[in-house]
């Protein structure tokens, strides 16, 4: 069984912190891709980075209070903490999203696989 990962209350965390997560272009794009409100499956996220490079980004989300990570069996989901985060930091992620990229770097869904 795998180790429940650690989602901080979002009233213990800084500013700063989730200021430092959101710095970093890959980062930035995965926010604006779960801005949706989907959660989505790490295997269906698009990135332009290894595996072990998205995880990396990902727990740094998590870490933050960005984003929340469900487990199911083998398979991870993440989802962005948009009510919360609107309420411990009101208008952060909103100024976020309506910018145009901005340097963030392009996250996308994979196609699924084809049926043969």
């Amino acid at each position: 069984m795998a180790k429940d990962p650690h989602h901080p209350a979002l009233d213990e965390v800084a500013l700063t912190t989730v200021l430092a997560a959101l710095s970093d272009p890959l980062r930035l794009g995965l926010v604006r891709l779960l801005s949706d409100g989907v959660e989505r499956q790490w295997g269906e996220l698009d990135a332009p980075v290894a595996n072990s490079t998205l995880s990396h980004h990902l727990k740094v989300l998590r870490s933050a209070g960005v984003t929340r990570t469900r487990e199911e069996g083998t398979r991870c989901y993440v989802h962005l903490r948009t009510d919360e985060l609107e309420r411990r930091f009101p208008g952060l992620l909103q100024s976020l999203l309506t910018t145009n990229g901005h340097g963030a770097t392009e996250v996308g869904i994979k196609n699924p696989r084809q049926s043969a």
